[in-house]
């Protein structure tokens, strides 16, 4: 307003003499002092400053708007805990072959394979028979240890030496339970580590049968045992197909034993391993050949996590495996370890190499 009394006085000093021939400027003069007066009316009132707008990701959060998305932090490596399984279940399928699973093919077993950890480049013991390398998978020692040199059943010889799943199982109060379909299976531990034993001379389907018949609700350890792909091996030789069609038998009974853990509820707190004891060729096996030394080991259930096993695995590491996910203390003297990378963890040993 100082302004416009500053301009109208010196308007008057410039104007207010003109002589009236030059009066005639007058009016465009009195248009300048009307916009300059508009121009300083509006430096003279404040502007407005506009409100500062706020970044969508800095917004206030209200109860009806949705939460501001925090920084996703770097995960923090911490030590998985070890697993913990309430029972656990081990099943053989005698003179089975790595190659064989896809070739019958078995199913329930390519579904565990998936679901699960497995390799097919395990290798069993030497000589690559049946109670031999079923005592190492049960004593987690080699044979020089357990001392069964035998293939046959023989009474008078005893059982396999030392500590074994079944003895540190019963020892912690678990339920322990064998279904097999070779008698020779029983000298693998003493009679007093297992709660219930039976020998079934019979087809795989017909085991699995019985199993299911007589079921036991509350098994911490139970052992089933096929037999008949490596009958079937002897007679019409390894990968006939003779013993392929055996072997898909003995996929299904391993589906029915499923299953029945389904149907009682058991399945999400058993721990499931299915191996075999050894492999074969032409119409034999027990030689370190390939053919003979590979075989199968897969693994799933609570802890395990699915993928194709890189570390090398060994029958004897069955037995360790087992008791680790019980949480049973593993005997010093044993020569198998716990497959640590099936459930995600480092792997702290492995298996010593039997002479």
């Amino acid at each position: 307003m100082l302004r416009i009394i500053q301009f109208q006085r010196g308007f008057l000093k410039i104007f207010g003499n003109i002589p009236p021939m030059r009066n005639k400027y007058l009016p465009i003069s009195l248009l300048l002092l009307f916009l300059l007066a508009c121009q300083t009316s509006v430096l003279a009132t404040p502007t407005a400053v506009p409100p500062t707008s706020i970044p969508t990701e800095t917004a206030l959060w209200t109860p009806t708007s949705p939460p501001p998305e925090t920084p996703t932090l770097a995960p923090t490596l911490t030590p998985t805990p070890p697993p913990h399984a309430t029972r656990i279940l081990i099943l053989t399928i005698d003179g089975l072959r790595p190659d064989a699973i896809s070739a019958a093919p078995m199913p329930n077993l390519l579904n565990l394979m998936q679901n699960g950890a497995y390799t097919l480049s395990a290798q069993t013991v030497y000589p690559s028979v049946t109670l031999i390398a079923h005592a190492s998978l049960l004593t987690g020692t080699c044979p020089s240890k357990h001392g069964v040199t035998w293939n046959d059943y023989q009474p008078r010889l005893g059982y396999a030496q030392g500590t074994d799943l079944f003895d540190l199982a019963h020892a912690a109060g678990l339920q322990t339970v064998m279904y097999v379909g070779k008698e020779k299976l029983r000298q693998t531990t003493e009679p007093s580590s297992v709660d219930f034993f039976a020998y079934i001379n019979d087809r795989d389907l017909l085991i699995a049968d019985k199993l299911i018949e007589n079921f036991p609700q509350d098994f911490g350890v139970l052992f089933v045992h096929f037999p008949l792909v490596d009958g079937m091996g002897h007679e019409y030789g390894w990968m006939s197909w003779q013993q392929l069609s055996v072997a898909a038998r003995a996929d299904e009974a391993l589906g029915n034993i499923l299953s029945e853990l389904d149907a009682r509820g058991l399945r999400s707190e058993t721990l499931i391993i299915v191996t075999a004891d050894h492999g074969g060729h032409d119409t034999s096996h027990g030689s370190r050949l390939p053919e003979d030394m590979t075989i199968p080991w897969v693994i799933s259930g609570p802890g395990v996590q699915p993928k194709a096993l890189t570390a090398p695995v060994n029958i004897m590491d069955t037995a360790a495996t087992a008791a680790f996910a019980l949480g049973l203390p593993l005997p010093p003297e044993w020569d198998g370890a716990p497959v640590y990378e099936a459930f995600g963890l480092p792997v702290e040993r492995q298996s010593a190499p039997c002479e």
